[in-house]
């Protein structure tokens, strides 16, 4: 338990939402109804590395994550040759990054965590899709703080000072959670605490390429229940 924490604050697209089965998956049934065969999980990692690189880091962009989303399709599937890959189907693509499910273990740990603390879903993801997938999968945050809202993205130093702002606290009662290193860095350059959690299956088969925790992270658990139990839930 870290003393003096009043609110965490959820990195989402990865650390909540399975996003590799439910892209992975939209990806391969519209193949199959084209006739394309690929290696869909390892399509997806690509999907998922060019859309956090054209995402992050931005400063007042005119678009967001669902417009880098379609993009980053439309030119993967220029690269390859998928000429038989209509518009719907590559809108049905997209709309799937607004239906993924989260990982098993997050609901009920987070209804242990909220008795406690101010729970905040803090991502570069659009504000729709926080809406969407948080509706489809039961959960209950105080807020959302989308970098959407905030018009500067993770991890620029700005976005992470403005989510303090925004919950009325300092950085360092606020705790950053997230399965990647780069985002809880940036979280304790501005002050806030760390706690990573494990999602060995993010990216599938592959494993994710950043596994290993800082060692001056606060907190490293395996799962959302062993959050709660280390935070006093």
């Amino acid at each position: 338990m870290i003393a003096g924490i009043k609110a965490l604050a959820f990195d989402t697209g990865g650390t909540i939402l399975d996003w590799h089965r439910g892209i992975s998956s939209a990806l391969a049934a519209a193949g199959a109804r084209r006739g394309i065969a690929a290696d869909w999980p390892a399509v997806t990692n690509e999907y998922r590395r060019r859309a956090l690189q054209g995402m992050t880091r931005q400063v007042r962009p005119d678009f967001n994550i669902d417009d880098v989303h379609r993009r980053v399709l439309d030119d993967i599937a220029a690269e390859r040759g998928w000429s038989g890959l209509t518009d719907e189907d590559r809108r049905g693509i997209q709309q799937a990054w607004h239906a993924l499910d989260a990982w098993p273990d997050f609901a009920s740990a987070l209804r242990r965590l909220r008795r406690r603390y101010v729970v905040a879903s803090f991502t570069i993801l659009s504000t729709s899709l926080i809406v969407d997938v948080s509706r489809r999968n039961g959960i209950d945050w105080d807020c959302v703080v989308s970098c959407e809202m905030i018009g500067t993205y993770k991890p620029n130093a700005e976005a992470y000072a403005t989510c303090a702002k925004w919950l009325g606290l300092r950085p360092d009662e606020i705790v950053m959670v997230a399965c990647h290193n780069f985002d809880l860095l940036a979280a304790r350059n501005v002050g806030f605490r760390a706690a990573f959690v494990h999602r060995p299956d993010e990216w599938g088969a592959a494993g994710p390429p950043d596994p290993t925790p800082d060692p001056g992270h606060d907190i490293v658990v395996d799962d959302f229940g062993q959050l709660a139990d280390r935070l006093g839930c």
